[in-house]
């Protein structure tokens, strides 16, 4: 048996095709900008001024340095969000926290969803979109937004929910020694504003915080935050007295109106009524129904803007969700 490189078909090379190059294609060599075979080792030698053996026309691509530049293609302005910017010296706080952290620890998301939001550019740093993961902010001091809603990052900022009792005053203190808001805060180190008042027979929500800022806000008559309240009255209900309270009703210190008004329930000679109002006038709500010819039996507070009682019971308090603070925030244009 003949082995492979024998004397079949004459002298051959090492994978057995015939030296010189292959048959019919006489200038083989030259065709290929002029590189030989070693008649040895069959490896292809690159002429002088000539390309690498085996590339080249007619054969496989040249391989080709990877591209430098020391200047990146200009950015598309119309890629990036308005307010975008990669200048670090805008947002950037040298020996702060990073972003993401910063997000996480405030109750955003996990840091990798946070890094994602930076990336997606839906976070904003001041006014300023920012892409960077590693860029670092000062929680206490910059204004962060996700997705439009401001997010409550400052560590030494609290927020809370309480469903007032009746018989309890709406300060945080009282000369004559009746129960008064501090007593289910006595435990806080901070010091907490109440936002609005309920009268001591009204129950219901009442909000606290030590964000002296949204608590002017939320209770200036400007940024028309409403409260919705919840009213036991005589009944039964005309079918005009929604129309009335949305014209206005006249008291001695000056016209006021309802919002929105509903009939909850009625149940013989009693009725519950939802009254919608943004102003905070002293016992706005029962004047206005008592001038109206429904003296209050009851009343509370169920909604102060975005945030809901709902099941919070009597004399108990809760903090306030990410989400909540970032609609007060937006509620009052923070």
């Amino acid at each position: 048996m003949q082995t492979i490189g024998g004397s079949l078909g004459g002298s051959r090379g090492r994978y057995g095709r015939p030296e010189g190059g292959r048959p019919g294609r006489p200038g083989a060599a030259s065709a290929r900008g002029g590189a030989s075979r070693d008649a040895a080792t069959g490896r292809g030698r690159p002429a002088a001024g000539g390309a690498p053996a085996g590339r080249g026309q007619g054969g496989r691509p040249e391989r080709r340095e990877p591209f430098k530049t020391s200047r990146q293609p200009l950015r598309d302005p119309d890629f990036f969000p308005q307010g975008y910017t990669d200048e670090r010296d805008t947002t950037e706080v040298p020996d702060g926290v990073r972003l993401q952290k910063v997000l996480a620890q405030a109750g955003v998301a996990a840091r990798r969803t946070c890094e994602e939001m930076i990336g997606q550019g839906r976070v904003t740093v001041d006014g300023q979109v920012v892409r960077r993961f590693g860029a670092r902010v000062d929680p206490a001091k910059q204004v962060i937004h996700v997705d439009g809603k401001r997010i409550p990052t400052a560590p030494d900022l609290v927020y809370f929910a309480i469903n007032k009792p009746i018989g309890v005053v709406s300060t945080m203190s009282d000369p004559e020694g009746r129960r008064s808001l501090a007593d289910y805060v006595a435990d806080r180190t901070e010091r907490l504003f109440h936002v609005g008042r309920l009268d001591t027979e009204t129950e219901g929500l009442i909000l606290l915080t030590n964000d002296g800022e949204l608590a002017h806000r939320l209770t200036h008559p400007s940024y028309g935050v409403q409260k919705k309240y919840w009213a036991k009255v005589p009944g039964p209900i005309p079918r005009d007295l929604a129309r009335r309270l949305k014209s206005g009703v006249e008291l001695e210190d000056g016209l006021v109106k309802a919002d929105d008004f509903t009939v909850v329930q009625e149940h013989g000679q009693q009725a519950l009524v939802e009254v919608v109002l943004h102003e905070g006038r002293k016992h706005v709500v029962r004047r206005m129904l008592e001038e109206a010819g429904h003296n209050v039996i009851d009343l509370a507070r169920i909604e102060f803007g975005p945030v809901k009682m709902g099941r919070l019971k009597s004399g108990t308090m809760r903090s306030l969700t990410l989400k909540e603070v970032g609609e007060l925030y937006a509620a009052v244009g923070m």
